[in-house]
C-alpha cells in the first residue's frame, strides 16, 4: 500500500512539473516574449529550469496540441504565426465555446454575479484598443466560464484558454461594423442581467462572427 501511495505522489509530482514548464512557455509565447519562428530546444529549457527533458517534452507535446509550436523531432520546436486562417478558425471556436459558457453561467449566476458581469460588459464596449478589447472580452467569458456549473466545459477552456487569448488578442471589428457591435453589447447586458440564457448565447455568437 505504502508503495503505491508513493508511485502516485511520484506521478502527481511529475504532472505538475509538467503543468509548470507549460505555463511557463506558453506565458512566455502569448507575452511575444517567444516570438513566432522562434526555436526552442528542450535541452535548454530543461538547464534554465533545472529539470528533465521529460517535463519539457510533454509541455512542449500539449503546446503543440494547441497549435502555439510545431515540433519537429530530433530538431527543434517552433513558435508557430498567427495567420488570417488560425485568427478565423479561432474566432469560430471562441465563439461557440463563450455561447455555451453564456447559456450555462447566465442561467446559473446569482442576481450579484450576474450584476458584477454587466460591469465586466460595460468594459468592453467602452475599450478601445484591439488589446483591451481582447482583455475585456476574456474577462466576462472566463467568469461566466467559471460558473457553468460544467467541469468538463471549464477543463476545456483552461486548457485552450492560452492559445485563444493568443490568437485574438490583436484581432479587430472591422470598422464599419464597430455601432453595430456596440449595440451587441449593450443587448448582450441586458440578456445577462435578465438571466436570458438563450438571448445571451445568440449575442455571444453573433459578437464571434457564427
Amino acid at each position: 500500500m505504502n508503495g503505491k501511495r508513493s508511485n502516485s505522489t511520484i506521478g502527481e509530482s511529475k504532472q505538475l512539473l509538467a503543468e509548470e514548464v507549460f505555463q511557463y512557455i506558453a506565458t512566455q509565447i502569448v507575452n511575444g516574449d517567444l516570438a513566432p519562428g522562434h526555436r526552442i530546444r528542450d535541452v535548454e529549457v530543461a538547464d534554465e529550469l533545472h529539470v528533465s527533458r521529460t517535463p519539457v517534452r510533454e509541455a512542449l507535446q500539449r503546446l503543440e496540441r494547441l497549435g502555439l509550436v510545431t515540433m519537429y523531432p530530433s530538431r527543434y520546436t517552433e513558435v508557430t504565426a498567427v495567420t488570417p486562417e488560425v485568427v478565423a478558425q479561432t474566432l469560430e471556436f471562441a465563439g461557440y465555446q463563450a455561447g455555451v459558457a453564456a447559456r450555462m453561467g447566465v442561467a446559473r449566476m446569482t442576481d450579484a454575479e450576474r450584476a458584477h458581469v454587466a460591469g465586466l460588459i460595460e468594459k468592453m464596449y467602452e475599450a478601445k484598443e484591439p488589446r483591451s478589447i481582447s482583455e475585456s472580452r476574456w474577462a466576462v467569458f472566463s467568469y461566466l466560464s467559471d460558473r457553468s456549473a460544467n467541469a468538463q466545459h471549464r477543463a476545456l477552456i483552461q486548457d485552450t484558454g492560452m492559445a485563444l487569448f493568443r490568437n485574438l488578442r490583436d484581432w479587430q471589428i472591422p470598422q464599419e461594423d464597430e455601432e453595430r457591435m456596440q449595440q451587441v453589447y449593450r443587448d448582450f447586458r441586458d440578456a445577462v442581467l435578465s438571466a436570458d440564457g438563450d438571448r445571451a448565447e445568440q449575442l455571444t455568437r453573433a459578437m464571434h462572427y457564427v
